[in-house]
């Protein structure tokens, strides 16, 4: 169905015909194989022009890039459970959640995807990257007002965060939250590595 660009609608024209592009990409890649995502398949699929799409991202990675960054920055409030331990522990565990749904795993998809890419591309995970760093800033900055002693931001990306993303990527993620749980406890206080959570593969 096309958007229809003479009719008013709520949210105006670019909110439209993004959230069409946006439905479009996600369409095509549940598809089987979920290769034809091209710009004119995408255009034609959202029923836009496919200069609507050059006009407002540029190149196909920049839009990848930035159906990724919305969907995996559409996250629940931050969990305020009264220690670092139990709210780095709930964030995980839903970022882990998150990636092992089936949107997840084609919104990975579509970030690796726009790799190398564009400078927009580029700018897009940026983004991203910055909007979890954020979360996770706001969350240590609460436990050291608790009086705890938080490990820093980029403790938290290597140690905690930066595993789940690659055991999703190799589809290697484990279905229980004992995983991301045991690598918060890790970080925070030490000892043996996670065991390896059992999968059907290896990653």
């Amino acid at each position: 169905m096309s958007v229809n660009e003479s009719t008013p609608r709520p949210g105006g024209r670019a909110a439209r015909v993004r959230s069409a592009v946006h439905g479009a990409v996600i369409e095509l890649l549940s598809e089987p194989g979920g290769k034809d995502v091209t710009v004119p398949a995408i255009a034609q699929r959202a029923g836009v022009n496919p200069t609507s799409i050059y006009r407002r991202w540029g190149t196909r990675e920049a839009l990848l890039a930035d159906v990724a960054v919305t969907r995996l920055t559409e996250d629940s409030p931050l969990p305020d459970t009264g220690t670092l331990c139990g709210d780095l522990t709930q964030w995980a565990t839903a970022a882990a959640s998150s990636l092992v749904r089936p949107e997840g795993q084609l919104i990975l998809r579509a970030l690796v995807m726009s790799l190398p890419g564009t400078p927009e591309a580029q700018e897009e995970r940026s983004r991203h990257f910055a909007r979890r760093a954020d979360d996770i800033g706001r969350i240590l900055d609460r436990a050291a007002a608790r009086g705890e002693d938080p490990p820093d931001i980029d403790q938290v990306l290597d140690h905690v965060l930066g595993p789940l993303y690659l055991r999703a990527l190799f589809g290697a993620m484990p279905a229980t939250p004992a995983y991301p749980q045991a690598l918060v406890e890790q970080l925070l206080h030490g000892g043996t590595a996670p065991a390896r959570p059992h999968t059907s593969e290896r990653p």
